[in-house]
C-alpha cells in the first residue's frame, strides 16, 4: 500500500542543477517518489516507493522504464523531470488531481517520450479534456492506451477517430460512460 502523500512534499520547481548533477532518471526518481509516485527500474521488477531507499550507483546504472503516478501529486510544472528520461516505456496517470490537458500535451511534445513510450494508462483524471487526448497523437510508439473515468471527455467518438487515424497501430481500450 502506498503511503498518504501531501501536496507539500512536491516541489515547487524543477531543480536543473540537480538533473545535471546526479542524471535524468534519479533527479526524475527523487521528484515522483516526492510526489507520491512509483517508479520501476530496467531490469527490476519491484516498483521503487521509498525515496530514502531509492538505489544508489553510477551515473546512469538506474533508468527508469515505467512510471505509476497513482494518487500521485505530480503536476505540469514539473515535467521537465521527463524530459531526459530515454527509457521510459509505460506510464500510468490514476486520480491524478493535477493532471489536465496541458500535461497531456507536454508529455506528447517530449522528444524521448515521443520514442519510448508504449503503453499508457489514464484513469480518473478529472482535468482531463478532448483536447488533452488528442495531444497523444505525437507519441508515435505508443501501443497501447487506456482510458477511463474521464467525465472530461466529451467527443469520445471523434476523439477516439482522429486518434486511431493519426496512431493506426494503437490499441485503444476505453471505459467511458
Amino acid at each position: 500500500k502506498k503511503p498518504t502523500v501531501w501536496v507539500s512534499l512536491c516541489p515547487g520547481r524543477v531543480d536543473h542543477e540537480r538533473i545535471q548533477a546526479v542524471g535524468p532518471d534519479r533527479a526524475a526518481s527523487e521528484w515522483l517518489l516526492r510526489c507520491g509516485a512509483l517508479v520501476r527500474y530496467q531490469g527490476h521488477e519491484k516498483w521503487q516507493q521509498d525515496y530514502n531507499g531509492l538505489p544508489t550507483g553510477p551515473l546512469g546504472k538506474y533508468r527508469i522504464e515505467a512510471i505509476d503516478a497513482t494518487d500521485s501529486c505530480i503536476m505540469y510544472r514539473g515535467f521537465d523531470y521527463l524530459d531526459g528520461l530515454e527509457h521510459v516505456t509505460e506510464i500510468q496517470l490514476q486520480k491524478c488531481i493535477y493532471i489536465q490537458d496541458e500535461c497531456l500535451q507536454r508529455l506528447s511534445e517530449t522528444k524521448n517520450l515521443q520514442k519510448s513510450l508504449l503503453q499508457l494508462k489514464i484513469i480518473s483524471c478529472g482535468n482531463v479534456t478532448d483536447k488533452g487526448i488528442l495531444a497523444l497523437h505525437k507519441l508515435m510508439n505508443l501501443e497501447y492506451l487506456y482510458l477511463s473515468d474521464l467525465p472530461g471527455v466529451r467527443q469520445k467518438e471523434t476523439t477516439v477517430r482522429i486518434l486511431q487515424q493519426a496512431l493506426p497501430n494503437l490499441e485503444l481500450e476505453l471505459d467511458l460512460e
